[in-house]
């Protein structure tokens, strides 16, 4: 199991990664990053499946920036049913989308989002949420206790 504590980036946009990154570097977050273009990858890669198969299942990122907007499995549906499994119901997830729908952010709250992040326009903007996102959840937020394998 590694160290280094994980950020899952589940974003299709290239952009948005491409911004993401930027922004990390930037505030000096040197985690590793791994991009799940799709929420089928994305769930791929936290079960240990597909193209995952063989990877440590225990090894969870800190943190899940999800984009709810995807391509394959849609990004509620994605935290429904990372919520729905006991090996990720703990995972912390940060629903971060352009989405200013109201009923959006009532149901990923309702499904169990941790927390709720309009992407900011402004680059500047954009890289101080992404700081602030990595200060909190990397190293002041107390990471809950891994689930025992196998279940």
């Amino acid at each position: 199991m590694s160290d280094q504590k994980i950020i899952l980036l589940i974003e299709d946009n290239s952009s948005d990664v491409d911004l993401t990154k930027r922004a990390l570097e930037k505030g000096r977050i040197a985690n590793q990053l791994v991009v799940a273009r799709d929420g089928k990858e994305a769930l791929d890669y936290l079960w240990s499946e597909g193209a995952y198969a063989g990877r440590d299942v225990s090894d969870l990122p800190a943190i899940t920036l999800l984009d709810l907007k995807l391509p394959k499995v849609p990004g509620l549906e994605v935290l429904r049913r990372l919520r729905g499994d006991a090996r990720t119901r703990r995972l912390p997830v940060v629903i971060l989308t352009s989405s200013k729908e109201e009923q959006d952010v009532a149901a990923g709250y309702d499904l169990g989002a941790n927390s709720y992040i309009r992407k900011p326009v402004d680059f500047k903007q954009f890289t101080e949420a992404i700081e602030q996102l990595g200060l909190y959840w990397l190293v002041w937020n107390e990471s809950p206790p891994k689930v025992k394998y196998p279940l």
